[in-house]
């Protein structure tokens, strides 16, 4: 991979993340909330009002508005919350870590699910195997968030008593707590990763089975686990890299729904109750942040289809 291209891919990251900064703070300016109201309550008189005002800049023109403020964002300051009166930047950013924590065991979970059953499904093609890891995926994807999360806790917290249903404890606290309440929330989050993932494996590993170069393999005497873990499933799995960076998307989006079920003081939730307040400094920073990241998982994902296929050049 050249470093012509990096530079380019990391242009684009920027450019893109200007484009979503201007959307941000342009849907924000017509939300229908008064910064200044929200600090000092409707029984603010005026003068008060109007020293606010002028103290945060909101009777300037917009553009020098959202100049000051991405100048701030340049520098890492993401502005100071209307509802608490603290920074943004520490807040978001301890939120998005706990994010980042569900997202990253809700993906390891999947490939180590989701990877197997598409194994097992292509190389079991038509017979029940195939038939039963097809209906497991097809539920999978046809079940909302919140009834997967229903169901789980029913199961897991309600019946069988044996998981917290809700709440949050930091893993550096005590680990075996913290990690017992994020399995609930992580198993909700896989299920629809796995049956995304599964399918396009199964779809792809049958495929690629039937290339000239996997008859080639076979023909020269490999065994079948070798043609099929050295020459097809690496093969197989690079659109899956694709879905994987994809689902970031649906991570972002769907683990707001998630967070909320489960009380999990997360990004998402946070973006929630900053909507919820009017908390306008909250809000641009917490999309800012989620576009951000998906912007640096979907660079990573190229990297990761370089590493995997050597035949791949950026250029």
């Amino acid at each position: 991979m050249s470093p012509g291209y990096l530079a380019k891919r990391l242009a684009l990251i920027v450019y893109t993340l200007f484009v979503v900064s201007l959307v941000v703070f342009a849907i924000t300016q017509v939300l229908p909330a008064d910064a200044a109201v929200m600090l000092l309550g409707e029984n603010a008189t005026p003068d008060a009002l109007a020293a606010i005002r002028d103290k945060l800049g909101l009777d300037q023109p917009v553009w020098q508005q959202y100049a000051r403020w991405l100048g701030g964002v340049v520098q890492g300051d993401l502005g100071v919350s209307l509802r608490t009166g603290q920074p943004v930047a520490p807040v978001m950013l301890e939120a998005l870590s706990r994010s980042l924590l569900l997202a990253l065991l809700s993906i390891g979970l999947m490939l180590m699910l989701a990877v197997p059953l598409g194994i097992l499904a292509a190389i079991r093609r038509g017979r029940l195997a195939d038939l039963v890891v097809s209906i497991v995926s097809y539920v999978g994807v046809s079940l909302p968030e919140f009834v997967t999360a229903t169901m789980i806790v029913l199961l897991l917290a309600d019946w069988l008593k044996l998981l917290p249903a809700t709440g949050y404890v930091p893993l550096t606290e005590n680990f075996w707590d913290g990690l017992a309440h994020l399995v609930l929330p992580m198993l909700t989050v896989s299920v629809i990763l796995i049956a995304h993932v599964s399918r396009m494996v199964r779809s792809e590993l049958v495929d690629v089975m039937h290339t000239d170069y996997v008859r080639a393999a076979r023909l020269k005497g490999l065994s079948r686990r070798t043609v099929l873990f050295r020459h097809a499933l690496p093969n197989a799995l690079l659109p899956t890299i694709t879905i994987v960076a994809l689902d970031v998307g649906y991570l972002l989006g769907g683990i707001i729904v998630v967070e909320e079920i489960f009380a999990l003081p997360g990004i998402g939730r946070h973006l929630i109750v900053a909507i919820q307040a009017r908390d306008l400094p909250s809000i641009q920073a917490g999309a800012l942040i989620m576009a951000a990241t998906y912007s640096v998982v979907n660079f990573l994902a190229d990297l990761a289809y370089a590493w995997i296929d050597k035949r791949i050049q950026y250029g």
